[in-house]
């Protein structure tokens, strides 16, 4: 069976994270977060300086070993400009791979805000944007044309967003067979 190289993109605070996370228990897949790359670099270098490409770079790499397993691969990244989009679909297409992107979307405001500021670090070393930080970030409108096509997921109810994940991906619908891996 071809692997999927699963991308899941959003701003912070939307349920990337969670939709990813849920994705990769429900599929059996290798999960690539790029927060925890980005930490692990902050750290390894010991300083907070914004990684910048480096962590894409990684991500990249390992979701390639990956893919040539035959693993499923589900990665997480706020992706907010072009250039942090490109590659993933070059990436799949060299392992082999089904490439699928999704967007997140939280249309209540209050909520997204709520859920940035109750935001707490979950690996050590690890700083979670502020609001401001988040209100302020330099995102670029997805372009299906430019970017590849992309499924947006709303996020609000959490069990929802896997449910229209896993229907886009074809697993989860009445009557469809489970996934064999």
């Amino acid at each position: 069976m071809q692997p999927r190289l699963i991308l899941v993109t959003g701003l912070p605070g939307t349920g990337k994270t969670t939709l990813a996370g849920a994705l990769c228990r429900q599929l059996a897949a290798t999960y690539l977060r790029i927060d925890a790359v980005e930490t692990a670099i902050q750290v390894a270098r010991g300083d907070h300086r914004q990684v910048g490409a480096e962590g894409y770079v990684v991500a990249h790499f390992l979701s390639g070993s990956n893919l040539d397993l035959g693993q499923d691969v589900v990665v997480d990244a706020v992706c907010p400009v072009p250039e942090s989009r490109n590659g993933w679909a070059d990436t799949a297409a060299a392992h082999g791979a089904q490439m699928i992107m999704f967007r997140t979307w939280l249309p209540d405001a209050d909520e997204h805000r709520r859920r940035v500021e109750q935001r707490e670090p979950d690996m050590p070393g690890q700083d979670v944007p502020d609001w401001a930080w988040v209100r302020n970030l330099d995102w670029s409108p997805w372009d299906d044309e430019r970017d590849g096509p992309c499924t947006v997921v709303d996020t609000t109810d959490s069990a929802d967003a896997l449910a229209t994940a896993l229907a886009t991906i074809g697993v989860g619908r009445p009557g469809a067979p489970a996934p064999e891996r």
